[in-house]
């Protein structure tokens, strides 16, 4: 079992889609980092010996921000926005969709109108 960054990476899956279990890095970003320790993006996680392990954590853990370090910027990031009072920081404020979404149709879990059920949250319309 490979531990990279406080995430034990999964036995069996392929070591590209393992890596993408650590957050801060997606399927492109891993086959870019194995391209450079030079691991076959097929093979198993069970199957990468101990060397190739160790190139690959000094590989993110050296030049890549993950986990803790990421999550850290990105809440100081939005915490920032909030404090300048911008249109984004005021949308994070809100808990609305950030990045020009539409909200009338879409998005009921974030403005808390979660239907249960078909028609329930509608008004009702009174028949003539």
């Amino acid at each position: 079992m490979i531990r990279i960054a406080g995430i034990n990476l999964p036995d069996e899956k392929k070591i590209k889609v393992a890596l993408t279990y650590v957050y801060g890095i997606g399927p492109t970003t891993s086959e870019k980092i194995l391209e450079k320790v030079g691991i076959d993006k097929e093979t198993r996680t069970k199957d990468v010996n101990s060397e190739d392990a160790a190139k690959l954590r000094d590989e993110i853990e050296k030049k890549y921000k993950v986990e803790g370090e990421l999550k850290h910027e990105v809440k100081m990031n939005v915490k920032r926005l909030k404090e300048i009072g911008c249109h984004r920081g005021v949308r994070h404020q809100k808990g609305l969709p950030v990045r020009g979404q539409r909200t009338k149709t879409n998005s009921r879990t974030v403005r808390g109108n979660t239907r249960k059920t078909m028609g329930s949250g509608r008004k009702s319309v009174e028949k003539t």
